[in-house]
C-alpha cells in the first residue's frame, strides 16, 4: 500500500517539478557558493526562485516532499540544501507498479 503522504506529495505539479529538477541539478540550477549541487543538493532559495514563489511557500512544498521521504535536506551554514532520496523513490516506483 502506498502511504498517503507520498500520494499527497506526488499530487502537485510544483512538487513534481522539484523532483524532476533535483534529478539533474546541474542542468536546472546555477552553481552555488556553498554546497555542491550533486553532493549536497540544491539550496532552498534557488528552488523557491525557480518556482517563482516566496521561500516560505516553497518551503511548504519541500516539507511535504521531505515528510514523504522523497527528498532529504541538509543544513550548510544558514541554508538547507535538498536532494532526492533515490532509494525511497525506487521503492515508491515499485509500489506504484504493483497497482
Amino acid at each position: 500500500m502506498i502511504p498517503v503522504d507520498v500520494l499527497k506529495a506526488l499530487a502537485n505539479d510544483r512538487r513534481l517539478h522539484i523532483l524532476d529538477w533535483l534529478k539533474d541539478p546541474t542542468r536546472h540550477f546555477p552553481p552555488q557558493v556553498d554546497g555542491d549541487l550533486e553532493q549536497d543538493g540544491v539550496c532552498a532559495l534557488f528552488i523557491a526562485e525557480k518556482l517563482g514563489m516566496s521561500q516560505p511557500s516553497a518551503g511548504e512544498h519541500l516539507k511535504v516532499l521531505s515528510q514523504a521521504g522523497l527528498i532529504q535536506g541538509r543544513r550548510i551554514k544558514q541554508w538547507v540544501f535538498y536532494r532526492r532520496d533515490e532509494r525511497r523513490i525506487a521503492e515508491v516506483r515499485g509500489l506504484l507498479a504493483e497497482l
